[in-house]
């Protein structure tokens, strides 16, 4: 039988210490992929170009990338790091100015010096050629690798989903996230145009906008393209849906949400930031990953999270989990991207507030907190949400719903939504297609809410420890502290169903509540603490 296989690009999807693993444990590969390091730091990713040829049958690839970059500074030795993950090859060298004099390989990396000496300011193409079997994914997206697999009918349907184990895993690449290609990419795929002859086929794609390694996606299969328009902040934006030929009514009807979400989204957090290179939701046979521009979908065309609700509200069952969610990273995660996976807390706690937004304006404030205040369930506490910098280590997976309701929580404290949404708003404008650090979030916000968050990003962020407001009660009179805090937190908290603020810090303090308030005295759910009525 002979028929077509379209792919396309998906430009997408101190207390420290207290982390379980010291970086000492930490081996020379570990640092090696997970930091810039000398090797990397001299030179500035412009752009790639990938070409590459799977193989079903033999579970293989092979290909090229061409990486044009900038030489930003002096190097001594002018060596150059390649990543590219065992047992992919890289098995020729081409450079524009020149020839590669020398390319070692040392595990997932390769080292390469070149014939002459490398300008400050010039810039240079470097081309590789590589061929191997790739990691196959065993549970995409979670470990991540290729994926070879059939659609309902017998298809080949190919993909990759590589976040956190990184894009090195297929294609040779400077596999560090606070290096994003200046001026996009593009991939070119050969496939199969008649299985039975083994004629192929070409299909080239591209980004204009800066973009994430993990997010260069191919997805190869047997899709039909539904179109539409949405009339967003900064005019029309093609809004296009790929999907598998027999879900084309399916997804004409579960997809509506999509302009739902897009709105919502950019009420809170500005405008849809790839405008030029337009909004995809695409079928993959995995759950979904946030790859930009082109959002990896796998939710069965149902709502919920697989058709269970995270929050266990109620409300996560009246839409689309991964449409809210992985679209959400677009801003958090794709606009904003963190230098080192260390903070991964600033795609992910963001993204999960982004479902939080989204149900306040669809259902209500009601709603919207009994949906981020039921995911508390699933915080664990194991580990702080900061991991350990420069050796490609995470955080606890706390960053999603921990991250969330720390978020929440400073929305309590902020007590101005008009303000809150100016930060979220301001963060995507002041660090547009930006990598950063976990430090310049936090400064931005403590600045434009006027509030001292150093030891508040502190105690959620970099430790285990939820704060505990202590309190005795005595007719009128209330008795209170926080415990279980570090130095210096101060936060205030407003009592349940009142107006009325109190400004517990470590040291007791005694005051007289207004006339009734001493009756079922709580603190307001919407701050993430814990409360301990003391004899």
């Amino acid at each position: 039988m002979k028929y077509s296989l379209l792919f396309f690009l998906l430009l997408s999807f101190g207390l420290n210490a207290q982390i379980l693993n010291s970086k000492s444990e930490f081996s020379r590969q570990d640092s090696l992929r997970g930091s810039n390091t000398e090797y990397r730091a001299w030179w500035d990713v412009l752009r790639y170009d990938i070409t590459v040829e799977p193989d079903f049958d033999s579970k293989s690839i092979k290909g090229s990338t061409r990486i044009a970059f900038k030489v930003i500074k002096e190097s001594e030795n002018q060596i150059l790091q390649i990543d590219l993950q065992q047992p992919m090859e890289i098995v020729k060298t081409s450079f524009t100015d020149g020839k590669v004099k020398s390319i070692e390989r040392e595990g997932n990396v390769y080292f390469l010096t070149f014939d002459k000496k490398l300008k400050p300011g010039s810039r240079y193409i470097l081309e590789l050629a590589f061929a191997g079997k790739p990691k196959i994914a065993v549970r995409a997206p979670w470990d991540g690798g290729w994926i070879f697999t059939k659609d309902q009918e017998d298809r080949q349907w190919m993909t990759v989903a590589c976040q956190g184990l990184g894009a090195s895993v297929w294609f040779p690449n400077k596999d560090y996230q606070g290096d994003e290609p200046d001026m996009g990419a593009s991939v070119t795929m050969i496939v199969d145009k008649d299985q039975e002859t083994g004629n192929k086929v070409s299909y080239k794609w591209e980004v204009k906008n800066p973009i994430n390694n993990y997010n260069i996606t191919p997805y190869i299969g047997h899709y039909i393209e539904i179109n539409d328009i949405y009339k967003g902040e900064k005019g029309n934006l093609d809004v296009d849906y790929w999907v598998l030929d027999y879900n084309k009514e399916r997804a004409e009807k579960q997809f509506v949400q999509a302009k739902d979400m897009l709105k919502s989204l950019e009420y809170w957090f500005g405008p849809y930031p790839f405008y030029e290179d337009s909004y995809k939701l695409v079928e993959a046979p995995h759950l979904g990953m946030e790859h930009q521009s082109g959002v990896a979908y796998g939710n069965h065309f149902e709502n919920g999270y697989l058709g269970t609700d995270l929050s266990e509200s109620g409300w996560g069952l009246k839409w689309d989990f991964i449409i809210v969610h992985e679209s959400g990273h677009e801003w958090f995660g794709n606009n904003i991207t963190s230098n080192d996976v260390a903070d991964m807390w600033v795609h992910e706690g963001f993204t999960a507030y982004s479902e939080t937004l989204f149900t306040e304006q669809m259902f209500g404030k009601e709603a919207a907190d009994d949906y981020v205040i039921g995911t508390r369930k699933r915080i664990v506490n194991d580990r702080p949400i900061i991991g350990v910098y420069g050796v490609q280590k995470e955080g606890s997976s706390d960053m999603y719903y921990k991250g969330a309701n720390m978020i929440h929580t400073l929305r309590q404290w902020i007590n101005d939504d008009q303000k809150f949404r100016e930060i979220l708003r301001g963060l995507n404008f002041e660090f547009y297609h930006q990598t950063v650090t976990t430090q310049q979030i936090e400064d931005y916000i403590a600045k434009k809410s006027g509030l001292d968050l150093t030891a508040f990003f502190d105690q959620y962020l970099r430790t285990t420890q939820i704060p505990i407001f202590e309190y005795t009660i005595d007719g009128n009179k209330i008795s209170y502290q926080w415990s279980n805090t570090v130095e210096g937190f101060n936060m205030p908290v407003r009592i349940s169903d009142s107006d009325v603020w109190l400004q517990p810090t470590s040291e007791l303090k005694t005051e007289t509540l207004k006339k009734g308030l001493e009756k079922n005295f709580k603190i307001d759910r919407n701050f993430y603490v814990k409360t301990l009525k003391l004899k």
